[in-house]
C-alpha cells in the first residue's frame, strides 16, 4: 500500500541551548561564598500549589548544573515571585502574599518544594488543605502543625531567565486556546525534523496566526488581536515547540482572562523569543530554528469539487473503518470515500483482497455538492489515513464540515484536499489541508 506524499519537506537542524544566559549574582557574594536563602512570605496552601504547578513549566527534567533544577524565589511588597528556566522555557509567576521581610531571594528545589507542600497538607481534605496557611523564613517551609527545611541549592550557578517580553497585542485568551488546540492535532511528532515539531505564531497587525504541519497535513488558524503598543512594521514570526504549547494549553485551559504575546527579533532578524502572558504569569519560550514552508501557497484558493458533508455521519463511519481495519489485522491500511453512479458518497475501509473490496459495502453519508458538478467525483475515490481524517474532523464542531477537492485523475484525488467549517473555501479562521494516500487501483 502506498504512503500518503509530504505536504511539505525541509532539511532542519535543531537549536541547541543557549548556556551563555545572564546569572545571578546575588548580592555580588563571590561563588565560593554560599548565598543563605532570605525570601520570606505567608499565603494560603492553595495559592502556592496553584503558583508551582504553573512555574513547573519551566523546570527541566535533568539538570547541569543541579542548580538550574530549583525555582527562583523572590519576595517584596507583598508580592511573591516564582521563577524557573530550562534554558528553552522561562516561566514566572507572581502572587500576592504577604511579605513580611522588606526583600529577600531563595533558590530551593523545586521537586523537594513541590512534594514538601502537598505532604504538609496531607490528612486534610481539599477543602482544608487549600485554605491552609502556608509560610516560607528562607528555606523553612511551614505551617501550623508542621515545619520542615527545604534543600537550598547554588544561586550563583543558577541561569537567570531572561526578561519576558511585553504583551505587543492581547487576544481572549479561551479563543486562542481553542485555536491553539486545533493546530497542535497536526504538528509533528519526528525529532529528526524539529522544525516541523512546532507551532508557528504570526502576528501581523490585528491577527495572529497559528500553523502547524508534520507533512501530511498542514493546518492554519487566526485570532484577533488588540495592539497594545504601536504595531511593528513587519510581520513577527516565532516558531514555538508544540511540545511546550500542548501542556501549557492544558494547564490554562479553565483561564478566562486576555492572553498576550510578545515577540522580539535579534538583530539579524531571526527570533530571539516570544512570550505568552496571562495575568502576573509570563511563558518566555525560546524559538526552534527555521521556518514552516511558506503555506500561502500550499492552500488552494480555487477547487472542482466542494462537498458538504453531515460531520456526526462521517466520525461514526471513520471510526468503523478505522476498527474494522484493526480487526483484520491491516495496520496502515486507508479508508476510501467514494462516489457511485448514483452520485451518493460511501465510506469504506481498504482491506483485503481485490474482490474483498469490490464486496465491501461502505457506510452512506449525507452530502452535498455546493460547488462544481457530481460529474467531476462520480465514480471516483479519495482515500486517506484514517487517523489523520479523524483528527482532523475532530478540529471542527459544527454539524457539517465541507471537502474542498481537485486533482481527479484516473479514478482517485491526488490533490490535498482542504477541509473547512463552512462552504467558502478561505475558510472562517481555521482550514485543515489533508494529503490522500494513493492507491494502486490495478490491484
Amino acid at each position: 500500500m502506498s504512503q500518503p506524499s509530504p505536504v511539505a519537506e525541509r532539511d532542519l537542524t535543531a537549536a541547541e541551548p543557549d548556556p551563555t544566559a545572564k546569572q545571578v549574582n546575588s548580592e555580588k557574594k563571590t561563588d565560593s561564598e554560599p548565598v543563605k536563602p532570605t525570601a520570606h512570605f505567608a499565603a494560603l496552601h492553595a495559592q502556592i500549589a496553584e503558583a508551582l504547578s504553573i512555574a513547573e513549566f519551566g523546570v527541566p527534567v535533568t539538570a547541569q548544573p543541579e542548580s538550574q533544577s530549583g525555582v527562583l524565589i523572590e519576595t517584596s511588597r507583598n508580592r511573591l515571585t516564582l521563577s524557573t528556566f530550562d534554558f528553552w522555557t522561562a516561566v514566572s509567576v507572581s502572587v500576592p502574599v504577604e511579605t513580611p521581610v522588606a526583600k529577600g531571594y531563595s533558590l530551593l528545589h523545586f521537586a523537594q518544594l513541590k512534594k514538601a507542600l502537598a505532604a504538609m497538607a496531607a490528612g486534610e481534605t481539599k477543602a482544608v488543605a487549600a485554605r491552609t496557611p502556608v509560610s516560607l523564613a528562607g528555606d523553612l517551609l511551614a505551617t501550623e502543625h508542621i515545619t520542615v527545611p527545604i534543600t537550598a541549592l547554588d544561586i550563583h550557578a543558577f541561569t537567570h531567565p531572561p526578561e519576558a517580553v511585553p504583551a505587543m497585542a492581547t487576544m481572549d485568551a479561551q479563543t486562542f486556546l481553542a485555536q491553539l488546540n486545533r493546530v497542535l492535532t497536526t504538528a509533528g511528532r519526528d525529532d529528526t525534523l524539529p522544525t516541523l515539531t512546532g507551532v508557528q505564531m504570526t502576528l501581523d497587525g490585528g491577527t495572529l496566526t497559528m500553523a502547524a504541519t508534520d507533512r501530511y497535513r498542514f493546518a492554519v488558524a487566526e485570532v484577533t488581536a488588540g495592539a497594545t503598543i504601536q504595531p511593528p512594521e513587519k510581520p513577527l514570526t516565532a516558531l514555538i515547540p508544540a511540545g511546550v504549547l500542548a501542556p501549557l494549553a492544558k494547564r490554562l485551559k479553565a483561564y478566562n482572562g486576555p492572553m498576550g504575546i510578545g515577540i522580539i527579533e535579534d538583530g539579524d532578524g531571526t527570533t530571539a523569543r516570544a512570550t505568552l502572558s496571562m495575568g502576573d504569569t509570563t511563558v518566555t519560550m525560546r524559538p526552534l530554528e527555521g521556518e514552516l514552508p511558506r503555506y500561502k501557497s500550499l492552500f488552494p484558493t480555487e477547487c472542482d469539487t466542494s462537498v458538504q458533508v453531515d460531520r456526526a455521519t462521517l466520525v461514526r463511519a471513520a471510526k468503523k473503518c478505522q476498527a474494522l481495519i484493526s480487526a483484520k489485522g491491516e495496520k496502515g491500511s486507508p479508508v476510501s470515500f467514494a462516489w457511485g453512479d448514483d452520485g451518493a458518497l460511501t465510506l469504506a475501509p481498504r482491506i483485503g483482497t481485490a474482490d474483498d473490496q469490490a464486496r465491501t459495502k461502505g457506510m452512506t453519508i449525507p452530502a452535498t455538492i455546493t460547488h462544481g458538478s457530481a460529474d467531476t467525483v462520480r465514480g471516483n475515490i479519495l482515500s486517506h489515513n484514517p487517523a489523520f481524517l479523524l483528527d482532523a474532523l475532530g478540529t471542527f464542531s459544527g454539524d457539517t464540515i465541507t471537502l474542498h477537492i481537485r486533482g481527479m485523475e484516473e479514478g482517485q484525488t491526488t490533490k490535498p484536499v482542504l477541509l473547512t467549517g463552512g462552504p467558502d473555501i478561505a475558510g472562517d479562521g481555521y482550514r485543515h489541508l489533508l494529503m490522500p494516500v494513493r492507491i494502486d487501483l490495478t490491484r
